[in-house]
């Protein structure tokens, strides 16, 4: 096992298939463990590099494999894909993960702390639970146009609904009364679920001085300071703001050959659940241009003059970003020009 110089690993949710290659770039290894076999093999293996897709359960194993002394490899699977060869099986997408890393070009994913991982858990449970407190509210209005109601949007309005009702002066059943008790109830309790994550995110700022310094920055809340600090974990991650930037999706995609530079739409890759928080902030940078866009100088005020409100929104949202970046690298509070 000396000879190993890359070990690929096909990571599943049971099975792990696992390809070596020695350091002239030949096969040594193929096998299949499950997850207690290949922790013992990875414990008795020579220290090495050691790769895999950026994919469920990678950050814990990354975790565990610097742990027994290895260097672990994160990929994202677009990256992989191009040295599969042939017809596709773990044992090819293995030698394929092996065959990337060994790449000098190739980009590689950060490990994510058990913190980080924790933080990002908290803000799914919060997404999931948003999602069907919005699916619940659309049930409601769906229920009472079958009855020639048509409610209200926004969560003013559904908190008095039985008052709003009363005020239709129109008759319904009693067996639909109960169901909409029912499903108001569903949404009171959602609500309340919502609440609590709220709070756990703001007890997380509270407790962890790089949101602190991120919240100094206008347009970034809780929601983005702890999921910066989650996903970003450190800003030498990135070389400079308009590369995670880029990693975030607000830049234009390029279309460019013969020497002719194309600029098509924003390009939408990488975190979308981060990026759709910056493009958030901006918006509410902008709903307040008066005051809290001040801080951007006549820069903004002229951008907002001259360009369609999307492309406005999407350049602060670029610009906020690159700022949240220089704030984590210099660890120091963001300060007004």
């Amino acid at each position: 096992m000396s000879s190993i110089h890359i070990l690929g690993i096909d990571l599943g949710k049971h099975s792990f298939h696992a390809v070596a290659h020695n350091y002239s770039g030949k096969e040594v290894l193929r096998r299949k463990y499950n997850r207690n076999q290949l922790l013992k093999f990875i414990v008795n293996l020579e220290p090495t590099t050691i790769a895999f897709e950026a994919c469920g359960g990678a950050h814990w194993l990354a975790r565990k494999c610097s742990e027994f002394g290895h260097r672990v490899r994160l990929i994202p699977p677009q990256y992989v894909k191009p040295y599969v060869k042939s017809n596709k099986n773990d044992f090819i997408d293995a030698a394929a993960i092996a065959e990337a890393a060994s790449r000098p070009s190739m980009r590689f994913v950060a490990v994510k702390s058990e913190e980080a991982q924790v933080i990002a858990a908290i803000h799914r449970v919060r997404n999931a639970y948003v999602k069907e407190r919005t699916a619940c509210m659309s049930r409601i209005g769906a229920i009472l146009l079958e009855f020639g109601l048509s409610f209200p949007r926004g969560h003013a309005k559904m908190k008095v609904l039985f008052q709003w009702l009363a005020e239709q002066n129109q008759s319904l059943p009693k067996s639909l009364m109960t169901e909409l008790i029912s499903i108001h109830e569903h949404y009171s309790y959602l609500n309340e679920k919502v609440k609590c994550q709220d709070q756990k995110l703001q007890a997380i700022v509270g407790n962890n001085y790089q949101a602190q310094l991120l919240k100094t920055v206008p347009g970034i809340g809780d929601l983005t300071a702890t999921l910066c600090v989650a996903d970003v974990s450190s800003a030498n991650n990135f070389s400079n703001g308009r590369d995670m930037a880029a990693w975030l999706g607000l830049v234009p995609r390029q279309f460019s050959t013969g020497g002719k530079t194309k600029l098509l739409s924003m390009s939408k890759r990488g975190n979308k659940q981060l990026r759709t928080l910056f493009i958030h902030g901006a918006r509410a940078v902008l709903s307040r241009l008066e005051t809290a866009g001040k801080v951007f100088g006549d820069w903004l005020v002229n951008l907002r003059a001259s360009k369609p409100f999307n492309v406005v929104v999407v350049a602060l949202a670029n610009k906020l970003a690159r700022i949240a970046w220089a704030v984590l690298y210099h660890r120091q509070a963001f300060k007004a020009a």
